[in-house]
């Protein structure tokens, strides 16, 4: 059995932001908001454990669908994250299409690669069939982002979601049941905790 105690490549999916905040009693939008600080604690906890590449789910082309008071909601937050974790030093690569108006302008600059410090590939207005169709062009559009060792998914879902399908063939995934503003540090730790039990010989 091969065992690694750390995964190079972790991918997030912060899920339960609307039900946190019809929880709480607050309107549907609040719960994105509420999942900046969690996302800034989870990138410090990354950054502080030496793992050199993570990717986050921010938004998808389906969830564009939902009421605009949500759809403006998501994308603030997705561009407050995103200035935040570059102030703090990451590599920011933002994953999405660019041509739809439900890209938000101020992430233009990180369709390229920008940064030296932690990876961090950010899902904004992601679909993974949009990400597949650069196969007619010779290669997939998210080819700079690695193959994933490790997904967290919070909120109790039991699915990728169309999460990097490409990448995330071999990966190990686990889920926290707790929504995403609920989010404890403990909760990565545990899904790091056991990763290192998991056999990872990659069907070898």
């Amino acid at each position: 059995m091969t065992r690694r105690t750390l995964p190079t490549h972790v991918g997030f999916i912060p899920d339960g932001n609307r039900r946190w905040a019809a929880g709480q009693g607050l309107p549907k939008q609040s719960g994105y908001q509420a999942g900046i600080a969690p996302g800034l604690a989870l990138y410090e906890m990354c950054k502080g454990q030496g793992i050199p590449e993570v990717s986050v789910f921010g938004f998808t082309q389906d969830n564009t669908k939902r009421p605009s008071e949500q759809i403006r909601a998501f994308r603030a937050a997705c561009v407050a994250f995103a200035t935040e974790i570059v102030r703090r030093g990451a590599a920011l690569l933002v994953v999405g299409d660019e041509r739809s108006p439900q890209f938000p302008e101020e992430l233009r600059p990180f369709r390229t690669r920008q940064g030296e410090g932690i990876k961090v590939n950010f899902l904004v207005n992601y679909h993974w069939e949009w990400d597949l169709a650069g196969l007619k062009q010779g290669q997939i559009r998210s080819q700079d982002v690695s193959r994933l060792d490790l997904i967290v998914r919070w909120g109790g879902g039991r699915r990728l979601s169309g999460f990097l399908p490409v990448q995330s063939v071999y990966a190990d995934f686990f889920v926290v049941d707790q929504h995403w503003p609920d989010f404890s540090p403990q909760h990565f730790q545990d899904a790091l905790d056991w990763f290192g039990k998991q056999d990872q010989t990659l069907g070898g």
